[in-house]
C-alpha cells in the first residue's frame, strides 16, 4: 500500500481552517443552507466526505455522486453507515495520509456514472483534497467541521491550485 502523501505538522494545524464555505448550526439547518445552495448553483456533482455528513445527505434524500466514509465519527467506531449506493469500493488510506490506493479509487468512482461509494480502512479526512482534485468543475466537495457545521467547497481552478500546493507540501512524505 504505497503512500503518496503524508501530513506534516504545518499542514495538520492549516488543513483545521475549513477549505471552503462553513454553514453553521444545526444538522437541521445546515442541510437546509446546503439544499438551497445545491438547487441555485446546481453542482455538476456532489461529493460527500465523511460519515455523518454523507449520512445526513442520505437522510434527506440528496445523493452525492461519490460518498467518502470510513465508519467512524470523531475517531470512535460507529456501526456500518448503510448508503444506497450503486458500487462500493473499499480501500485502506492510514490516518494521516493519501495511498495510491485511495487515489486510484476516488478516480475510478468519478470516472463512472454510477453513484459510488468508498469505504476506508484507516481514515477518510484528508480525502477531501485528492476528491477536489479530481472533481470536476463547479462540483460541490463537501465535509463535516466538527462542532460547527458543514464545509462546502465549490471546485474551481483556483481551488484545485490551492489543493495542489498543500499535495505539494505533503508529497515529501513516506513512500512505503
Amino acid at each position: 500500500m504505497p503512500i503518496k502523501y503524508s501530513l506534516t505538522p504545518e499542514l495538520r494545524i492549516k488543513l483545521k481552517q475549513p477549505l471552503g464555505s462553513l454553514i453553521r448550526g444545526s444538522f437541521i439547518e445546515t442541510i437546509k443552507k446546503f439544499s438551497d445552495m445545491v438547487n441555485r448553483e446546481k453542482p455538476s456533482i456532489v461529493i460527500s466526505v465523511g460519515d455523518t455528513v454523507s449520512k445526513n445527505l442520505a437522510k434527506n434524500h440528496i445523493l452525492p455522486r461519490l460518498s467518502i466514509i470510513d465508519n467512524k465519527r470523531m475517531r470512535k467506531s460507529i456501526p456500518q453507515t448503510l448508503l444506497a449506493t450503486e458500487k462500493t469500493l473499499y480501500v485502506k488510506n492510514p490516518q494521516g495520509t493519501i495511498t495510491e490506493e485511495a487515489i486510484a479509487a476516488i478516480q475510478e468512482a468519478l470516472q463512472s456514472s454510477r453513484h459510488a461509494k468508498i469505504v476506508i480502512d484507516g481514515e477518510e479526512d484528508l480525502l477531501t483534497l485528492i476528491a477536489i482534485m479530481q472533481a470536476p468543475q463547479d462540483s460541490f466537495v463537501l465535509y463535516g467541521q466538527p462542532h460547527e457545521g458543514i464545509v462546502v467547497v465549490k471546485v474551481t481552478r483556483d481551488k484545485k491550485t490551492e489543493v495542489s500546493e498543500i499535495l505539494k507540501a505533503m508529497e515529501k512524505g513516506s513512500k512505503n
